[in-house]
């Protein structure tokens, strides 16, 4: 299993032995400690929970203080779960750090895209601008959109305008192109999905 939460720190660029210059996101991985571990005998899958970041205690609920105490880990703020094959020798409070990508060659990663707000289709869609000439005053409307007596509605799925960006998408086939286990760091090349600061999960590529 090679997955681990982390935090988009933004891009920046590296430099091959070659002089040929390569755009990489930085992403500032675990460690993340494992907070659950699912087997098929008792939960009917197999999965492992992995937590990022730090949680005050006081913003810590009862429920979660709990959880949290079994596995003998600290309060973290995110919490996700990968299904797994096999879990293995895995359990918790063992911990995940950039070391288990070393090897890795490419990489996805999840992440919220940045949100654009309400946007028109011009901007959503990519729709053509009307001619500014003539006497036309409609250059960024979406034009009709109706039917005639026949169905007389609009079609489901119809490209309008509407709530753009902020929502989860995954970057696949990344290459991943240097590891830094000291200081957590996983330089990808290429963009990432969302802003900086945003919280990503990174997992080696599956196809």
């Amino acid at each position: 299993m090679t997955m681990i939460i982390g935090r988009k720190i933004g891009m920046t660029q590296l430099f091959e032995e070659s002089g040929r210059v390569v755009p990489v996101s930085v992403i500032e991985a675990g460690p993340c400690p494992i907070v659950q571990v699912k087997t098929p005998e008792k939960e009917g899958y197999a999965a492992i929970q992995i937590g990022y970041g730090v949680r005050k205690p006081s913003r810590t609920p009862r429920p979660l203080e709990g959880h949290f105490r079994k596995a003998g880990v600290s309060p973290v703020r995110i919490l996700r779960e990968e299904r797994l094959d096999d879990v293995g020798d895995c359990k918790p409070g063992d911990r995940i750090d950039v070391g288990a990508f070393e090897g890795v060659e490419r990489v996805d990663v999840t992440g919220v895209t940045k949100g654009r707000g309400f946007a028109g289709t011009v901007r959503r869609h990519g729709f053509r601008v009307g001619r500014r000439t003539h006497g036309n005053s409609s250059h960024r409307e979406p034009g009709s959109v109706g039917n005639c007596a026949t169905p007389s509605r609009i079609f489901k799925g119809k490209r309008m305008p509407g709530r753009m960006g902020g929502v989860r998408r995954t970057a696949r086939n990344l290459t991943l192109v240097q590891v830094d286990k000291e200081n957590n760091l996983l330089f990808v090349k290429g963009s990432v999905p969302g802003a900086n600061n945003g919280i990503v999960i990174v997992r080696a590529a599956r196809r």
